[in-house]
């Protein structure tokens, strides 16, 4: 191959790893904003997520004050009570409040001991497993990488320590890329649990 070829071909291929990841965020977010927009179908652009994040918002401002949180407390409660649909209410409450909640999961970045040449990198979700009888044993969740899914295992305590001086966000990242993204930070190990 001549000098000017293989200089095109690098070029290309830089060029390449600019684009892709930047086209394909700005069309992810794209298909989203489009969906949010549709599901208020209104002919503006825009103004059904404009009206849906104002109603979220003063739905949270109605849960939050003193005088209508209790209808909101019936509200869930009558939720809990009905069969199959208190399972499904239960477990996306469950999750969202893991990223947006008081009770924030996902905190506790760990790297967990697997054999004795295999580790895996986690987040701790429960410490007192208790109620089922497994004081010796905590939950953590392993995010997939390329997926936005992930296992959850109960591990014994001592094949379990917590990194510190890492961002939870940069172990997700990096778990989430396969590996690929690089952590910042200088990151610690405690001991075990």
């Amino acid at each position: 191959m001549s000098f000017t070829t293989k200089r095109f071909i690098t070029y290309f291929l830089r060029g390449l790893l600019f684009v892709v990841p930047l086209a394909l965020t700005v069309y992810v977010i794209i298909l989203i904003l489009k969906f949010l927009d549709g599901i208020i179908p209104i002919p503006v652009p825009g103004l059904g997520i404009l009206i849906m994040f104002s109603f979220i918002t003063f739905m949270g401002f109605l849960a939050s004050i003193f005088v209508t949180r209790p209808l909101f407390d019936i509200f869930e409660k009558w939720m809990f009570k009905v069969p199959l649909v208190n399972i499904l209410y239960t477990s996306i409450k469950d999750l969202m409040s893991a990223f947006v909640g008081d009770k924030k999961k996902f905190n506790t970045p760990v790297i967990v001991k697997l054999s004795n040449n295999m580790f895996r990198l986690g987040f701790i979700t429960q410490e007192d497993l208790s109620v089922l009888g497994e004081e010796d044993l905590v939950a953590i969740y392993f995010p997939h990488s390329y997926n936005f899914s992930g296992n959850l295992y109960l591990v014994p305590r001592e094949n379990v320590r917590i990194l510190e001086n890492v961002r939870s966000a940069d172990v997700m990242k990096f778990i989430v890329s396969g590996g690929v993204s690089k952590m910042s930070g200088n990151v610690e190990i405690s001991d075990h649990l």
